[in-house]
């Protein structure tokens, strides 16, 4: 396959799988959650810190969930090059490399994500759940205190 029809069958494959359910599926909210909080859409912007940790967070899901949604279609596209590729043992060992390539990227973002969470809950006093309350939890020992 020359590198034309490749390029061609990229942006076919992009319009076919990416584009055109993108603009299908705008109306639903399919993406974890908005990004920036309701509190930081005001006149002023954000107005604490925990504003910033929750856009983070939400960054942060939204990352994940996006890298897991490519890593099947990589996948998906890995298994094509795999069925495609019979008796062409380069075509089986470029999909063997994308398989590869891909679980150990996965691996590696889930891993990354998994330290950062275990860190922040470590940091907020060994509370379980979702790191940005460290917010709530400070202000619930700063009501305390008053």
């Amino acid at each position: 396959m020359t590198r034309r029809e490749m390029v061609r069958m990229f942006i076919i494959f992009f319009i076919v799988f990416i584009a055109v359910p993108s603009a299908v599926l705008a109306q639903q909210n399919i993406l974890p959650g908005q990004i920036v909080p309701a509190t930081c859409n005001e006149p002023g912007g954000c107005k604490s810190i925990c504003d910033i940790a929750t856009v983070a967070q939400n960054i942060l899901n939204t990352g994940i969930y996006i890298a897991v949604f490519l890593s099947a279609v990589l996948f998906a596209w890995a298994g094509w090059l795999y069925l495609t590729s019979v008796g062409n043992s380069g075509g089986i060992s470029k999909a063997k490399e994308v398989f590869v390539n891909v679980a150990i990227g996965l691996v590696i973002i889930l891993a990354g994500w998994l330290v950062v969470d275990t860190l922040m809950k470590t940091l907020a006093g060994g509370k379980f759940g979702t790191w940005n309350k460290v917010c709530e939890l400070l202000f619930q020992h700063a009501s305390a205190f008053v």
